[in-house]
């Protein structure tokens, strides 16, 4: 069964080259370039192997190279599914247990490593890394950029909605896709900069230097005379039973599979995590057709923007604060999902679990940002900075402003090509991180008359773009601070709202309806923004109407649907509503009630299979019992478990050994953390030498 998107109503779906594969032994079809785990996924192979340890199936997670559970055999060398391109006429194999690899007939011939001195060394071609680079190319200072994927943008090429913060700092109203692309052009346009794409950065090493693994088969150490670190954050991961099997996913690899891949990875998706990327991801898994059945948050209230919320409720998606993931259930992959209620201390409520059918779990608990390499370079003495989320997580619109006030610091002080970054610039900065503010009612409009924008926006949050559309210059915010609610300001003789629809589009939150009482006031019509096919409504249908927070109001017809250049993809449904609702009607029910409906009773996992390790497969229970019989060193757990040991470095079992030694109730101070991985990622020892498949083994 073809996984593959066919049309999207945000991305192109074109068509691509086509190259076959086998996979273990039977001929597929993949598009060309894209990785091997994309195109087993697109036949919806979702087991790429079995553990060695106790045969337990392996699937991706990550999508990122962070871990290694996607390994597969690719003519015969274990290689990352989700960072291997797929070339014509490879054998890709599953791991069944330990592979046995090719013996070296003769010694390989071995080349001098290369060398490169630039002065500014930039890590990570997402949006903090693109817009220091810019800045700096202002400012006359030359830079090399670096990147592991083949296309600049970082997350920002994963995003379809339009993005908060301010519409003349940091392109607010524009799609994170459109962003990454302005932003990439101006980076490979100018002369000062240099680009190194599917290259990633294995070391910083003592004397100065920073090895780089070109293009996965060619290693050159770069001496920089400055580095920045732009890499970005890792997802977070969690404890819960079946938490490993084929099916669990990370927000990231989700939204890299679906925007980029154009992968449908699902066909009934549950989230957990009510923050800004789990509320997202489940809007752009409704945009590519997958049924979401509901998202647990374990808070009593959503973490994320409370508009991202309400569009994901008003949608027809359940979500359920103080609940938790009790296990991810089924035997080859996930078959369903149980949660349930949890107590102010965050313990399970017996007694409240429930299950839901559904094929994918979405983990979106969090971000951790990626600094090995701002700590290794400031304790070699490298004059070195951060910018983004390796400095600090937030939203992509503050990464894009970080990075350029980055970039003018290292110009101004470093090489004294510049004046300093402008006051204004950190207060700007301040603003574009900071996290969600009071949340008040919603300000509607007394009038029953004429026409005018009804604003379901009433949380605190850095975003403009409706006061810069409206071409009246009717909506507004008050004083300079963009993080206050916007306010229609009401029709006067000299400005009255023209209906051109234009706060609606560019809504950011999908969070501005428009009233319209001129043509009938008893069933005036209400134009809502729609983000999904054209082909899925028609003028004529009736449909379920919601308030802002999803209560469902009624059904309504649809009068007329625009479709204009200007608003960007985002359609312009405009409704007969009776007009004592008219105000209320935020927007349309996309997916039915039935989707969300739990299974007739709870499913209980009998198997207590809470995996810290994934490489090395290692339980909590295994870990808990060392620390309740007094180890309190994370290195002599590695060496008593092998958890760490594994390929992935231990970037994602470390935070949860120490959550382990925080539910055990030990003092933090009396734990010695693991000695991390002179590597960032596991590399072939020959690459250091200068054995790449570059190089003339002959």
């Amino acid at each position: 069964m073809s996984m593959r998107i066919t049309s999207h109503p945000i991305l192109p779906v074109e068509e691509a080259e086509c190259v076959s594969f086998t996979w273990h032994g039977t001929s597929l079809t993949a598009r060309a370039g894209e990785t091997i785990a994309a195109a087993l996924l697109a036949h919806d192979i979702r087991i790429f192997g079995h553990h060695p340890k106790d045969g337990s199936p392996q699937g991706l997670f990550c999508a990122n190279g962070q871990c290694a559970q996607c390994l597969v055999l690719a003519d015969g060398k274990p290689v990352k599914s989700c960072m291997t391109p797929i070339i014509e006429g490879m054998h890709v194999e599953p791991i069944d247990g330990l592979p046995a690899l090719p013996e070296a007939d003769r010694p390989p011939t071995m080349k001098a490593i290369e060398t490169h001195n630039v002065p500014v060394l930039i890590l990570g071609g997402g949006p903090a890394g693109m817009s220091a680079a810019i800045e700096l190319a202002e400012s006359g200072v030359p830079s090399l950029l670096i990147d592991d994927k083949e296309h600049l943008g970082g997350k920002l090429v994963l995003q379809t909605h339009r993005f908060f913060g301010s519409a003349q700092a940091v392109h607010a109203g524009t799609r994170g896709i459109d962003i990454a692309t302005k932003l990439a052009n101006e980076v490979e346009q100018s002369d000062a900069i240099e680009v190194w794409k599917a290259s990633t950065a294995l070391a910083v090493y003592s004397d100065g230097r920073v090895g780089i693994l070109r293009h996965g088969h060619d290693y050159a150490q770069v001496i920089p005379e400055v580095l920045l670190v732009a890499t970005g954050a890792r997802e977070k991961s969690l404890l819960f039973r079946g938490n490993t099997l084929p099916g669990v996913f990370g927000a990231g690899a989700f939204q890299t599979l679906v925007n980029r891949d154009r992968i449908r990875t699902a066909n009934r998706l549950f989230i957990i995590g009510g923050g800004n990327v789990g509320l997202i991801a489940g809007y752009h898994a409704l945009q590519a057709g997958i049924d979401v059945v509901g998202l647990a948050e374990a808070l009593p209230k959503c973490g994320g923007y409370k508009v991202h919320r309400d569009k994901l409720s008003r949608m027809g998606v359940p979500i359920y604060t103080s609940h938790t993931v009790v296990s991810a259930n089924g035997t080859d992959g996930v078959e369903s999902i149980t949660i349930a209620a949890v107590d102010d201390q965050f313990q399970v409520v017996r007694g409240s679990e429930r299950s839901f059918a559904c094929d994918t779990i979405l983990i979106a608990v969090g971000l951790d940002p990626v600094d090995e390499f701002l700590e290794k370079g400031k304790r070699f003495g490298i004059p070195t900075f951060a910018a983004g989320d390796a400095e600090q997580v937030a939203e992509a619109s503050a990464a894009i402003f970080s990075g350029k006030i980055r970039g003018r610091e290292i110009a101004s002080t470093v090489f004294q090509r510049s004046d300093p970054p402008p006051v204004t610039w950190a207060e700007t900065a301040e603003i574009l991180k900071s996290h969600p503010g009071k949340t008040g009612c919603e300000s509607i409009s007394t009038e029953e008359a004429g026409v005018f924008p009804v604003i379901h926006c009433s949380q605190e949050i850095p975003c403009n773009p409706c006061t810069t559309v409206c071409p009246q210059h009717l909506i507004k915010i008050a004083g300079d601070d963009i993080r206050r609610v916007p306010v229609f300001a009401g029709n006067s003789p000299n400005a009255s709202c023209i209906a051109c629809g234009r706060c609606v589009a560019a809504c950011p939150g999908l969070a501005i309806t428009l009233v319209d009482y001129r043509q009938s006031p008893s069933d005036p019509t209400v134009t809502v923004p729609y983000e999904f096919s054209r082909s899925s409504i028609q003028a004529g249908d009736q449909v379920t109407v919601l308030d802002t927070i999803g209560t469902e109001l009624g059904v309504a017809r649809v009068d007329n649907i625009l479709s204009r250049s200007i608003n960007d993809r985002t359609l312009l449904v405009s409704l007969r509503v009776p007009a004592p609702l008219a105000k209320r009607v935020a927007g349309i029910r996309i997916q039915d009630a039935s989707v969300t409906t739990s299974l007739p009773t709870p499913i209980v996992r009998m198997e207590n299979d809470m995996i810290i390790c994934r490489c090395e497969r290692v339980t909590a229970g295994e870990i808990r019992a060392l620390i309740r019989g007094g180890v309190r060193d994370i290195n002599a757990i590695k060496a008593i478990t092998r958890a760490g040991m594994g390929a992935c470095g231990g970037k994602t079992c470390t935070a949860l050994i120490h959550r382990l030694f925080h539910e055990e109730r030990i003092d933090p101070d009396t734990v010695t953390d693991g000695t991390n991985r002179p590597l960032f990622v596991e590399v072939a020892l020959g690459m250091f030498a200068g054995v790449g498949e570059g190089c003339d083994e002959s």
